[in-house]
């Protein structure tokens, strides 16, 4: 005899698709994890997801291809937190590159805090993310700042002595600081760092009495932001290395 209560948990949703769409456990999972599958007119992704009576759809030219793992920059906007391992979901749209799978696994490796803009970049290969967890604060990131008014000097002098304040565990920050453009009303910084902390920027700043109206990160490493508009993205290319 069956079990009551084991009917009313209803099945796994890839259980329901599998036998919907006459396909196996494992491209049934795929469709999913691709965000071809909608329940009661949401998408879904999540295989282990228990359904009862919803409606359970599968899209017209639904492919069950293996996604690829990938490697993604984009152009943050202000206002954004990015904390480290930070998923991606909720901040950017499924889309024909971009499955709700990637959304899920790709994470941050580019620490930010909400003031920034500029280069931040989530990844989900292993490789990809070993070699950024643990080498990306060695990198050297480019920032340009905006600071207001003329900064002579003896400001950068302060600046320079104060690094130790951003600095990524017990090391010292290299950086080089230079002037971009200067007029009374607004000084533009380069900064190139490596072995910092990138949300501690804006605090180092003020312990030099600065407060900056752009921090905006350029490149990580040989990555640059490039031409990308603020929201937009890209997938890594293979040719490129951090």
């Amino acid at each position: 005899m069956s079990d009551p209560n084991r009917r009313a948990e209803g099945e796994r949703l890839a259980k329901r698709v599998a036998a919907l769409h006459g396909c196996s456990r494992g491209d049934a999972e795929r469709l999913i994890e691709g965000g071809w599958v909608t329940v009661n007119g949401a998408v879904a992704d999540d295989p282990a997801q228990r359904v009862t009576d919803e409606a359970v759809a599968v899209a017209p030219g639904a492919t069950a291809a293996p996604l690829q793992a990938v490697t993604l920059v984009w152009h943050k906007p202000a206002g954004v937190t990015l904390a480290p391992d930070q998923p991606l979901t909720g901040l950017l749209a499924p889309n024909d590159t971009l499955r709700p799978w990637h959304l899920k696994h790709l994470r941050c490796v580019s620490p930010m805090p909400a003031a920034s803009t500029g280069l931040a970049v989530f990844a989900q290969s292993p490789g990809v993310l070993r070699v950024l967890r643990e080498d990306g604060p060695l990198l050297e990131h480019e920032w340009m700042l905006d600071l207001p008014g003329a900064v002579g000097p003896d400001v950068l002098a302060r600046l320079d002595q104060r690094k130790a304040e951003m600095a990524w565990g017990p090391r010292t920050p290299s950086l080089k600081l230079s002037v971009g453009s200067q007029s009374p009303e607004r000084t533009r910084l380069r900064l190139a760092v490596k072995t910092y902390t990138p949300q501690r920027l804006p605090d180092w700043l003020r312990s030099a009495g600065l407060q900056a109206t752009l921090l905006h990160r350029l490149r990580l490493g040989r990555v640059a932001l490039g031409a990308l508009p603020v929201g937009g993205w890209r997938v890594l290319g293979l040719h490129e290395r951090f």
